[in-house]
């Protein structure tokens, strides 16, 4: 298959991937140990099951966090509701068992969306849980919040179809309510990241159909990265239809080169639980693992060359210039940069506005 970028290291990784072997692809999964059980209770994964002091020490080689968003989404009856957030959980897990091995792990937060934000033809599909948008965006708002307090200054959004319109929102709503503080915060679409690994056949990938929602394309993902929650014998095949003549939109992976985003639109598609009510829209019977393991492994490994380019732009401890990514000075900050047991630490809760 043809990768065409920009020429760049990013380019090369991405390059590389889609030249490697089956077996180079299968060696680089064995390197993020994928698939693997979930780490959602391990001892030290998470911020939130890892004790304050080893956290602390864990930042001094890396202070960037990486935090999956899902939602909780029928998938079929053969996947379950909550394989958005478990296919962003597995593959940030994978990173950090990654880059601990190589002595700069990285922090992990528990997903604050668990429910997550849908376009409304989404609306009404039993198993489906949407919640309101301005709830989801202040609720990262106020997350962020939290981690930039403790430390965590350095955020990385890893989105698996959880409305990436309203991500980028409340990272641009952070900086709207606490334009002192500095913060290097961004979000990876993941799926979106990687889009030329989801390319049909047709165009030189590995697959029949274009990737939409729980067809061929999201269930040999999620036997990937979860095959424990797939049954296969319980897959479906659905059609679906558009109002409008194919070319206007794109699919979820946003990688055919179309006009429109696929969530920008509302009018156009029938509900999906008039005309697919099991949450299959696609072919889920022809999803197999080893058609998303290129995909995998580049989202692995692009995540992992982010990480260690924000590290070598800023290493532990430092952040971008307040002059210069601030309407501050270095002076009006300084206290809320310094750790609680410092001279002139400034509590940030002292500038925490409640939604």
């Amino acid at each position: 298959m043809e990768v065409q970028l920009e020429r760049n290291e990013v380019e090369k990784l991405m390059k590389d991937l889609a030249e490697a072997t089956d077996e180079q692809i299968d060696a680089i999964l064995r390197e993020y140990e994928v698939p693997s059980a979930g780490e959602f209770e391990k001892p030290g994964c998470y911020i939130q099951t890892t004790p304050f002091p080893v956290q602390k020490k864990k930042m001094q080689k890396n202070d960037i966090i990486f935090i999956p968003l899902g939602s909780t989404e029928r998938h079929g009856n053969h996947s379950v509701q909550s394989q958005d957030v478990l296919q962003a959980s597995r593959i940030v897990e994978a990173v950090r068992r990654y880059t601990a091995r190589h002595g700069k792990e990285v922090n992990l937060a528990w997903s604050p969306w668990v429910y997550g934000w849908h376009p409304y033809h989404h609306v009404g599909v039993i198993g489906t849980v949407p919640v309101s948008a301005k709830i989801l965006m202040h609720q990262l708002v106020d997350v962020m919040f939290g981690l930039w307090a403790m430390g965590y200054k350095k955020q990385i959004f890893v989105n698996n179809h959880c409305g990436i319109s309203l991500v980028i929102q409340a990272i641009n709503e952070f900086r709207y309510r606490y334009p002192m503080l500095p913060i290097v915060a961004m979000v990876v679409d993941w799926c979106v990241a990687v889009g030329e690994f989801f390319k049909t056949k047709e165009h030189h990938g590995e697959f029949e159909t274009e990737f939409i929602h729980a067809d061929e394309t999201e269930t040999s993902i999620a036997l990937a990265l979860l095959p424990e929650m797939i049954r296969m014998e319980w897959a479906t095949d659905t059609t679906s239809k558009g109002y409008l003549p194919e070319g206007h939109f794109e699919k979820s992976a946003e990688n055919m080169g179309r006009p429109n985003s696929w969530q920008a639109r509302v009018g156009l598609v029938p509900q999906e639980v008039v005309q697919t009510p099991v949450g299959v829209v696609g072919r889920a019977t022809l999803g197999n693992a080893k058609k998303a393991k290129r995909a995998v492994a580049a989202i692995l490994r692009y995540l992992t060359l982010l990480n260690d380019h924000i590290l070598e732009a800023f290493p532990p401890g430092q952040l971008p210039p307040v002059e210069e990514t601030t309407l501050f000075s270095k002076e009006e900050v300084e206290g809320y940069l310094k750790q609680p047991s410092e001279p002139g630490y400034k509590n940030p809760y002292r500038l925490w506005k409640p939604f």
